[in-house]
């Protein structure tokens, strides 16, 4: 079954309120909650770094002598920590919070940046790096999306959804252009220095909103 028509089946409509499909609709969701704003930032952000870290190590494994074979195994270990632990990050999320598992991608995340920046000619910290760089989109995009859709109404879920995918999809398009740039102008290892530094706003609107909440 449909999970959006089963939502809306199961979901008590108020009178005279109807679905709302359109980007309109969705940023005036977003907009009017500040918890939806934090999902929102969690899921582009966290997508946005993994993609453009993850689409320039093929280049510096290149660069430092690893064979196709070998690039191969690094990008297979960064998708499984992608999907393989999705449903943990699902478990996690019901029962510690969702905020604490945006805390958790921001751990990992800056793990994996922290590795894979500094590994060198070192394949597997690389691959290290790359497992955990999978592991924080994994816990940023489960907690974020759960998130964004606790706090907007039900009626404007879909169009928020719609939303999300276009500015996750956007800003990993621009990251990813502009990661290219940085590997060429300075390093992979500045790369991923400049992953962590998107990361920073992300983690201060979590601990704000674990304050208020608290």
């Amino acid at each position: 079954p449909d999970p959006l028509l089963t939502a809306r089946a199961l979901a008590p409509q108020e009178s005279g309120t109807a679905q709302s499909r359109s980007l309109k609709a969705g940023i005036a969701a977003v907009a009017a909650s500040p918890m939806a704003r934090l999902a929102l930032v969690t899921v582009a952000v966290s997508h946005t770094v993994m993609v453009s870290i993850m689409v320039m190590t093929p280049v510096d494994l290149g660069h430092h002598g690893a064979s196709l074979q070998l690039v191969g195994l690094v990008i297979s270990g960064h998708i499984a920590g992608m999907y393989a632990f999705s449903p943990v990050m699902g478990w996690l999320a019901d029962r510690f919070g969702r905020l604490s598992v945006i805390g958790l991608a921001v751990g990992l995340l800056c793990c994996a940046a922290l590795l894979a920046g500094t590994a060198g000619p070192s394949h597997g910290q690389t691959a290290a790096g790359l497992f955990l760089l999978g592991l924080g989109w994994s816990a940023g995009l489960v907690s974020g999306s759960a998130l964004l859709t606790d706090s907007v109404p039900q009626p404007a879920r879909a169009a928020v959804q719609g939303l999300s995918d276009l500015t996750m999809n956007a800003a990993a398009g621009i990251g990813g252009a502009a990661a290219g740039l940085i590997v060429a102008r300075a390093s992979y290892g500045w790369l991923n220095l400049v992953g962590v530094c998107l990361l920073l706003p992300m983690a201060a609107l979590a601990v704000r909103r674990s304050l208020k909440k608290a």
